[in-house]
């Protein structure tokens, strides 16, 4: 069975062999965010098109000149980044935090819609016969708008999705499920799916969602997001200076770290810190922004919760400091979003090699993953006892939770390393350019090579963060290629 660098390297002697007449293939990669922007999804793209850097391809990226949290820093309007030449086309630029209402909604709508109409036109004009389109999930529906430019251009889509949409409006209220307008965008998400020559999803739970579809069972691809485990490596929980500047030292330190948003569950979290408040030795770290933050501190404050530290998000270089201030760490997910988004705290929290406090369906791809690699424990939303039951064990067992530690690191170098998981995005990039983006041909060179490769038919990774044994079953039942490919810290 093949390995992922041997499946690479076949690719690539694949483009190799091509003749000296042959155009050289493209790739155009569209998302609002992209380097030196710190948004997840910037991060990750910025990634994928570095690791391309020496393969026979000339690539391409088209977003947006808006920095994901200070809209009003406009970026160059074009550039390179390692080869790559960037296109940044015009939006307006109301952002994330505090424009158009405490939320925001008004104004990062706007900014899609404007994204998507400059970012179609840009398109439109780039892209040529033969090229790859590679469309990831932000703003939502931007692979619609590809699915359009590649059939007026003859060229071809891969959808890169991060999140299901109008899926996860629908589940948080902000559509009407049998609505008109869910009805149209449905169809039309729909048709750019089944469109597309590969889409890949973060996990199995996504994965089977897509199949729901109508789409072919070989052109859904599972990569899961990553986490460069060599920047984030384990610390001594005593080892991190922010533990003593953030008045943390002699605590056992029950951490949250990235995004407050929508899809997150924290009643659970604030109710159980109300649980312990008593207790000296437990005190809370939540680290990050997003949609929910104010209200999560507005309710820290009704609570009279003192045993609860709020700090801002810390600079990449910081990262390793701030996941090592805690001794172990919580990731929630409300159960409705399972298979519509996947978390990425996982990777970063495992690279760190720190146990995780999962809040979310018990059967869901976080919980599974963590009962696989023995690397954290679950319970469901609302259950804030047994979160503080969770919370008091670790406590009082230090060497529990330095073993759930040790063997989530295990589990990133064997499954969620960057180097992998870019193995694997660039071995199915050049197998679509060089065999002309076959669904089938792409779809059993992956179940060759990486499921193999990752040890077990459905592990593979994260949102497998999951692959697990039961997921495997999802992944034989819809025929799902997996490979692990890690995530970023900051979701």
């Amino acid at each position: 069975m093949r390995t992922r660098d041997t499946a690479m390297a076949q690719a690539d002697g694949g483009l190799a062999r091509r003749s000296a007449k042959e155009p050289m293939k493209r790739i155009i990669f569209v998302n609002r965010f992209f380097h030196p922007d710190q948004a997840p999804t910037a991060q990750l793209l910025a990634d994928v098109v570095q690791a391309l850097a020496g393969a026979d391809l000339e690539v391409h990226v088209v977003a947006s000149r808006q920095a994901y949290t200070d809209p009003r820093a406009g970026l160059p309007r074009a550039g390179r980044f390692h080869g790559a030449l960037v296109h940044r086309v015009w939006s307006t630029r109301f952002g994330r935090f505090g424009r158009f209402g405490r939320s925001g909604l008004a104004g990062r709508a706007l900014d899609s819609l404007t994204f998507m109409l400059s970012a179609g036109w840009r398109l439109l004009r780039l892209a040529r016969p033969g090229d790859i389109i590679v469309a990831k999930t932000d703003p939502p529906l931007i692979s619609v708008l590809a699915a359009l430019v590649c059939r007026l251009r003859r060229a071809r889509l891969v959808n890169w999705v991060q999140d299901l949409f109008p899926d996860v409006a629908v589940a948080l209220g902000l559509l009407r499920p049998v609505g008109p307008a869910a009805r149209l965008l449905c169809a039309l998400r729909d048709a750019a799916l089944r469109q597309a020559a590969a889409n890949v999803a973060l996990g199995q739970g996504m994965a089977a969602r897509i199949a729901g579809c109508g789409v072919e069972r070989q052109r859904i691809h599972v990569r899961h997001n990553w986490v460069d485990s060599a920047l984030i490596t384990p610390l001594d929980r005593l080892g991190s200076p922010l533990r003593a500047a953030w008045g943390l030292a002699d605590s056992f330190v029950v951490g949250y770290s990235g995004n407050f948003g929508r899809v997150h569950e924290f009643e659970t979290i604030l109710e159980a810190a109300q649980l312990l408040r008593a207790e000296d030795g437990v005190r809370f770290l939540l680290v990050g922004r997003g949609a929910r933050h104010v209200r999560v501190r507005e309710r820290a404050t009704e609570l009279g919760l003192g045993n609860i530290v709020f700090q801002d998000y810390q600079p990449q270089e910081r990262l390793r400091e701030s996941l090592a201030a805690a001794d172990a760490h919580l990731v929630s997910l409300l159960p409705g979003m399972e298979g519509l988004v996947v978390p990425s705290k996982f990777y970063g929290i495992a690279a760190a090699g720190r146990p995780t406090l999962f809040i979310g369906d018990p059967d869901g791809e976080i919980a599974r993953l963590l009962a696989r690699h023995d690397c954290g424990l679950s319970c469901p939303p609302g259950d804030a006892e047994a979160l503080a039951a969770h919370i008091r064990l670790l406590a009082a067992n230090p060497d529990l939770a330095r073993r759930l530690g040790q063997n989530a690191r295990t589990a990133t170098d064997a499954h969620f390393a960057k180097h992998l998981a870019l193995a694997d995005w660039t071995a199915l990039l050049l197998r679509v350019a060089s065999e002309g983006g076959e669904a089938g041909e792409v779809g059993e060179a992956d179940e060759a090579g990486e499921a193999g490769e990752a040890g077990e038919a459905g592990e593979a990774g994260e949102a497998g963060e999951a692959g697990e044994a039961g997921e495997a079953g999802e992944a034989g039942e819809v025929g799902i290629a997996e490979t692990a490919a890690p995530h970023k810290a900051r979701q």
